[in-house]
């Protein structure tokens, strides 16, 4: 495919991966990012790092693609307004983050009346797509997708790119892509804490390792699985404190809001709440009841 320019605004590890990925395929990336710092390193990836949105925007040739890779919400809007000014009719903005689909509707709408294309683009891969490709979920209209497809030709493996639906249905599927992968998570990190529980000295890297070999349970999380536990089963310099970027939250409340029940996918997000805490409280209610009611010893701490 015809090789592009195109501006990355956000040079984080998945940002600045993508622009990496994009030279390596031919393309001519321009980036740019609040940290001033990230100039060198997206010089030495083949970047054309700019110290500006405007400037980021002016360096492109028209019709403009530009895509962004900053958190969801606010930082959104604030990149778009940046560039706004810069735009022309015809450009094409792509958001590749993990932005609401309700946002990206809104933002498709405001961007259509200055004549300049929306695409939202759902992208998973972490860090692991440079090498391997990114699998990428777009929304938006036909026209501006067909013409910056060599870009996602570029960053997606063979097969792992595609226009799903209207403004909105990118993110929608990414959205719902991460309520699954809380679930499959959740599902594997008890059953290894079951494993790792029992009375049997078990290897838990050699049992991820064996179940990767014709199981019905073999994944890509399994093969992390089993890199996770090359240092030990123990985990020691891992804390059981899991964080949550918002989809999985998003998820639960869509589900809410079709009458869909997803009870796994609900409580590996509570699961995740939870092991936030360093102490929880309505377990010590619980407690003071069961003594309260039935005498049942309660531990101090």
């Amino acid at each position: 495919m015809t090789p592009m320019e195109i501006g990355i605004i956000g040079l984080g590890r998945m940002g600045m991966n993508m622009g990496t990925r994009l030279v390596r395929a031919g393309h001519t990336p321009f980036g740019h990012d609040i940290s001033p710092e990230k100039k060198t390193e997206a010089e030495a990836n083949g970047l054309r790092f700019r110290s500006s949105v405007a400037e980021l925007v002016r360096s492109l040739g028209a019709p403009r693609a530009l895509w962004l890779m900053v958190p969801a919400g606010k930082a959104v809007d604030e990149a778009i307004s940046q560039a706004l000014p810069e735009l022309s009719p015809g450009d094409v903005v792509i958001d590749g983050g993990n932005s609401y689909y309700k946002d990206s509707i809104r933002r498709a709408e405001e961007l259509k009346e200055r004549r300049v294309a929306f695409l939202d683009c759902g992208t998973s891969g972490g860090i692991w797509g440079l090498e391997e490709g990114y699998c990428l979920m777009i929304g938006g209209d036909a026209a501006p997708f067909a013409r910056v497809e060599p870009v996602f030709a570029a960053l997606a493996p063979q097969g792992g790119y595609r226009l799903v639906g209207p403004s909105g249905a990118g993110h929608f599927v990414k959205m719902v892509h991460n309520g699954v992968e809380y679930g499959l998570l959740q599902a594997y990190g008890e059953g290894f804490e079951i494993l790792h529980s029992s009375d049997f000295d078990l290897d838990l890297k050699s049992i991820a390792a064996l179940w990767n070999h014709g199981s019905v349970v073999r994944s890509w999380l399994l093969e992390l699985a089993e890199r996770a536990f090359e240092a030990g089963s123990e985990l020691e310099d891992i804390a059981g404190c899991v964080e949550d970027t918002g989809e999985g939250r998003w998820t639960v409340a869509q589900a809410i809001d079709q009458d869909v029940p997803a009870p796994v996918i609900t409580l590996s997000l509570l699961a995740r709440l939870r092991s936030r805490q360093k102490e929880s409280f309505s377990a010590k209610v619980i407690a003071a009841m069961r003594h309260e009611f039935g005498g049942h010893r309660v531990m101090k701490d």
